[in-house]
């Protein structure tokens, strides 16, 4: 018998001294690892407390290489759930789901990671009223961060109905007549056609240019007038 604990003893103790850090939980188990290398690895629980009137929560989840991995539960300090995270190269990625203190589901958020090893990723645009038609393709530069992408669903969180429903294509907000709010970081596109718009095309469309158009139409052949340009000086 004392030879067994022996042999247990030092099974236990060959397989931790791998770790620079960690703890034993209750249950015997090996929790928040950190490497030689001093990342975090393997099973982890954090614990934060109340501070300057913020509550406080506990999570649980995998760790990586020093980030985040997998499926990750924060738990209010009473116990109840009160998120579940998806992360995937330490970053959000994936369905989020937010609940409130009382436990009622609060909003569904979607996130795309990007791999870090890439300059650039190139997503679809689909149809709103169609989820299966693609309407374009949009290529976004990897800035190293997740970015609000798909449906998200925000709910009453006593009812449980759906109070209002967003839909984004990397961070950007898509409207329901296929447009996108603040599409300065990505290419153009023209959603109700699902064509790039090409930058004479826009120029075309703008009422300031058709205006200049109009008037160079109309003064063509006559003598030059002197228009004011917003510069300064003497000339």
């Amino acid at each position: 018998m004392r030879l067994i604990i022996f042999l247990f003893l030092l099974i236990s103790l060959n397989s931790n001294a791998q770790w620079k850090d960690y703890i034993i939980s209750v249950r015997g188990d090996t929790l928040n690892r950190v490497d030689m290398d001093g990342k975090k690895q393997g099973p982890w629980v954090v614990k934060v407390p109340d501070l300057r009137g913020e509550r406080g929560y506990e999570e649980e989840g995998y760790f990586e290489n020093g980030q985040k991995e997998g499926l990750w539960k924060r738990y209010s300090l009473q116990g109840i759930k009160i998120a579940e995270e998806n992360y995937r190269w330490g970053k959000l990625s994936g369905q989020q789901k937010y609940y409130t203190y009382n436990g009622g589901l609060e909003r569904i958020e979607s996130w795309r990671a990007m791999d870090p090893k890439v300059a650039f990723d190139t997503v679809a645009v689909y149809d709103l009223k169609d989820p299966t038609k693609v309407l374009d393709w949009v290529i976004v530069k990897n800035e190293g961060v997740s970015m609000k992408h798909g449906r998200w669903t925000f709910y009453d969180p006593v009812w449980g109905s759906v109070e209002e429903t967003q839909h984004y294509v990397m961070n950007k907000l898509q409207t329901e007549d296929g447009s996108m709010m603040g599409d300065d970081d990505i290419r153009p596109i023209d959603i109700s056609k699902g064509k790039t718009v090409s930058d004479s095309l826009r120029k075309a469309n703008d009422p300031a240019m058709k205006m200049i158009k109009e008037y160079e139409k109309q003064n063509s052949g006559k003598k030059k007038i002197k228009v004011r340009d917003g510069s300064t000086g003497g000339n």
